[in-house]
């Protein structure tokens, strides 16, 4: 067991190291927002601080296949597939009875389901203010801009929605 767990982090290790070129959302942010998310979910934080770090999985997820997809084929591919991606996870949580509403709601959405929502749209965001930023300026502000700005706001979101759910709810 231990063999077979130790040969899978050392793929999962090498995989992420031989990325050629510096996306976006390169597989370190989508490994960092699936950390935040193993790790809200290991320390049994809501729902909703849960839903959004699967929003910056799913988007980051989304935007590193999008760029891999070198051929651009219909217009605003990019967020078509951002979209289809959280439409149809969201359907699917929904399909397969993953939503509990009994957790409580917030502004009449689960709150899961909202935090995905808050969670993708805030990632979305802070994709297009780092491309702004890159290109008035020609280049980044510093190294790693794009996981911090991506990580960042998923941060300051879901410090945001602690306060808010606990003080104001």
């Amino acid at each position: 067991m231990r063999k077979a767990l130790a040969s899978l982090t050392l793929s999962f290790l090498l995989f992420f190291a031989s990325v050629s070129a510096s996306l976006a959302h390169c597989p370190l942010c989508t490994a960092g927002a699936g950390a935040g998310l193993v790790l809200s979910r290991w320390l049994g934080i809501d729902d909703s601080i849960s839903g959004i770090w699967i929003a910056a999985f799913l988007g980051a997820t989304a935007f590193w296949g999008a760029y891999a997809l070198k051929k651009k084929i219909v217009p605003f591919q990019e967020t078509l597939i951002y979209l289809a991606v959280f439409g149809l996870t969201i359907w699917s949580f929904y399909q397969f009875n993953l939503v509990n509403e009994h957790a409580g709601l917030i502004m009449g959405v689960p709150k899961l389901i909202f935090g995905m929502l808050s969670g993708g749209i805030v990632f979305y965001l802070t994709d297009i203010l780092n491309k702004i930023i890159r290109k008035t300026r020609g280049k980044v502000l510093f190294p790693y801009q794009p996981i911090v700005f991506s990580l960042g706001g998923m941060l300051l979101l879901s410090l945001a929605t602690f306060i808010f759910i606990n003080y104001y709810i």
